[in-house]
């Protein structure tokens, strides 16, 4: 019964959604679906709770005024055009402490390669080195995806640069905004962070079970939202106007899925070389926070590994697997 009416209140949405802004009357939408009036008013009554604006009237029915800002599965898919990124599993939630968290739940349990969680928001959301990840209800891109490569452990830093391109393009293509690359992980706007990966994954010595790909990105967010000791900012504070977060999820999903396919077709070197266009770290003079204290030197490029490659001030080579870096000029 249960799942009788969640196919109803989809069908209910299609239906109203492809004659908006008019309206539709629910005996048409009873006849058209073989449910009784009241089956009708109560899927409406459910996409009201959901957070869709819908009017009503005795005599003309139900209208659609405006579909919400969400990241259901119903918003989403008019936007995606990949064929396996977020097709083979959709899981949606309101609200989660981590989305890498369930992914990991998630692969645990066997699920596929390019299974899509997505939330709302984040109780506990984090990034690189352990940091929190600042996480609203409805105002930015919480999501991660389950990759099962086949390739050994020592490789996996490559999928944080793909996703960092990943992300970058998106958001070029997608607003216009000139978005660039912090190595390893954060997506920049004019030297304000907008986004940033963070990768996980379960291995053996030899082989990856299966790795996570979790996403951050700030969207619709006001400057109020944005904490006072973040140096952050928004797509909308950049553009001007707010976005469209099913777009843009869309259009990151893609992205990866391209990416992901010229990984295996032509190896590591395209994506790399995609990296070091979008860079805004490569050539720059940049201090490295280590354990050991701060290396400052100038960044030259990355391996085939995706560590950051630098020569210090005295001359030195040294090859960064992690670390914050901070940009000095």
């Amino acid at each position: 019964m249960e799942g009788n009416q969640v196919a109803l209140k989809q069908e209910v949405l299609k239906k109203l959604r492809e004659v908006s802004p008019c309206f539709l009357s629910g005996e048409a939408l009873a006849q058209g679906e073989g449910v009784s009036r009241a089956a009708v008013w109560k899927a409406v009554t459910n996409l009201r709770k959901a957070g869709y604006r819908i009017s009503g009237s005795p005599r003309r029915g139900y209208r659609l005024v405006e579909p919400p800002d969400l990241l259901t599965p119903q918003e989403v898919e008019p936007h995606l055009r990949t064929k396996v990124m977020g097709r083979v599993g959709y899981h949606h939630y309101k609200e989660l402490s981590s989305t890498n968290d369930k992914a990991k739940a998630l692969a645990a349990q066997g699920c596929a390669h390019g299974t899509l969680v997505v939330a709302e928001a984040q109780k506990a959301g984090r990034g690189r080195l352990g940091r929190s990840w600042h996480s609203p209800l409805g105002s930015g891109l919480y999501f991660s995806l389950v990759l099962r490569p086949d390739f050994a452990p020592h490789l996996a830093p490559r999928i944080t640069l793909l996703g960092g391109v990943a992300l970058c393009h998106a958001i070029r293509e997608l607003t216009g905004v000139e978005a660039g690359i912090k190595w390893p992980n954060d997506v920049l706007v004019k030297q304000r962070k907008v986004g940033g990966i963070l990768t996980e994954m379960e291995a053996e010595a030899d082989a990856i079970h299966h790795l996570i790909l979790g996403f951050g990105v700030n969207v619709n967010m006001e400057s109020c939202d944005l904490p006072a000791t973040l140096k952050a900012t928004s797509l909308m504070l950049e553009t001007g106007k707010r976005q469209s977060r099913a777009q843009i999820l869309a259009g990151i999903l893609l992205q990866v899925e391209e990416l992901w396919n010229r990984l295996l077709s032509d190896g590591f070197e395209p994506i790399a070389d995609a990296w070091r266009e979008a860079s805004v770290t490569l050539g720059r003079l940049v201090g490295v926070e280590k354990e050991g204290g701060v290396i400052v030197g100038r960044a030259k490029d990355i391996d085939e590994e995706g560590a950051l490659l630098l020569t210090d001030q005295g001359g030195h080579f040294h090859r960064i697997t992690y670390g914050e870096v901070l940009h000095v000029r």
